[in-house]
């Protein structure tokens, strides 16, 4: 089976359906509104954002959005994401129910804040 290999985050969008490109342009949208100095690339062939070392990534299942925001980025917000499957690292948000856009930007921004913090922290030492 031959695995397609993303060289852009438009090229990966473009890969998917009509209903699923709609809800991967939108939490790109909200990602890039949220880190605007964060850079967009691909890394594990889906769409990633660095900021002072990975922020978030994101990509579309068969029935779901996964977004990834690290185990932190999960934890820090696990009250908010009960109605959601979790794990260590990643959410799913059906595609049936959309992408939540404020909660999407809350955790991209404690994200940047939280890689902000480790850089300053690590220009200390």
């Amino acid at each position: 089976m031959n695995k397609t290999t993303y060289e852009s985050v438009d090229a990966y969008i473009a890969s998917f359906p009509q209903e699923t490109q709609a809800l991967l342009t939108k939490i790109r949208k909200v990602i890039r509104q949220a880190a605007p100095k964060a850079e967009e690339g691909i890394g594990y062939n889906m769409p990633a954002y660095k900021l002072h070392g990975p922020l978030v990534y994101f990509g579309a299942a068969k029935t779901h959005i996964g977004f990834y925001p690290t185990p932190s980025g999960v934890e820090a917000f696990k009250a908010e994401l009960q109605d959601y499957v979790t794990s260590k690292g990643a959410i799913q948000f059906p595609l049936q129910k959309g992408i939540p856009v404020a909660l999407v930007k809350q955790i991209v921004q404690f994200r940047v804040a939280e890689n902000e913090e480790k850089a300053i922290t690590k220009k200390k030492k």
